[in-house]
């Protein structure tokens, strides 16, 4: 495994707030982020420092710290489906380039700063990406796979809001996508979705949607 380098191009954070209505009632999350107007960040062991998460039983936590997006995907976005892509249009914390889901692994440990992340899991979206993009996007993803990945954090510490995320590791684990795709589509090879649900590092959450 070469030693990936992913390029940032805005960290991204917010406090949870009203974003819209479900059935009647208001939907508070913290999906909705705007870039970071300093030069670096503290990265705590559940989130980095001015963000937060509305309901803390599916959002955040150790294994969903920080959530990243490739923008490389924003092309696709733009020309197949007219979404206008910015920094945190999908709820990002880091709007990344350098590599997509195929080529980050499962396990995958990346350095920024004084903090190191490694990969978790691939992210699921739900309805609250809905209200605060498109109705259309959550399926979409879905079916693309264009779903970016969660960090957890393994040591704490200060990080720049311009450079980039180093990897240090070689896994040999799934790839994000494989992973996405073997939890979320129901025509998965019944042999990738053992190899998936073997991997040491994956999150216990998706070791479950996986049995």
């Amino acid at each position: 495994m070469t030693a990936l380098r992913l390029k940032l191009l805005s960290v991204n954070v917010g406090l949870p707030r009203v974003i819209g209505a479900r059935n009647g009632e208001a939907v508070l999350s913290g999906i909705a982020k705007a870039p970071v107007d300093a030069a670096d960040v503290f990265v705590g062991g559940s989130n980095i420092a001015g963000d937060g998460q509305a309901d803390l039983t599916v959002h955040g936590g150790r294994d969903k710290a920080v959530y990243a997006y490739p923008a490389g995907h924003w092309p696709w976005w733009e020309s197949e489906h007219g979404l206008a892509c910015r920094p945190a249009t999908f709820g990002e914390n880091l709007t990344l380039a350098g590599a997509d889901e195929t080529e980050v692994f499962i396990g995958d440990r990346f350095r920024w700063g004084a903090a190191l992340l490694q990969v978790a899991q691939p992210r699921a979206p739900c309805f609250k990406l809905a209200i605060h993009a498109r109705a259309d996007i959550p399926a979409r993803m879905t079916a693309s796979a264009r779903c970016g990945w969660y960090f957890r954090v393994l040591e704490e510490g200060r990080a720049p809001v311009q450079g980039e995320l180093v990897r240090e590791n070689d896994t040999g684990g799934p790839s994000v996508r494989e992973t996405f795709v073997a939890a979320l589509h129901p025509r998965a090879p019944e042999a990738s979705r053992v190899r998936v649900r073997d991997a040491a590092d994956l999150s216990p959450a998706w070791k479950r949607m996986l049995r």
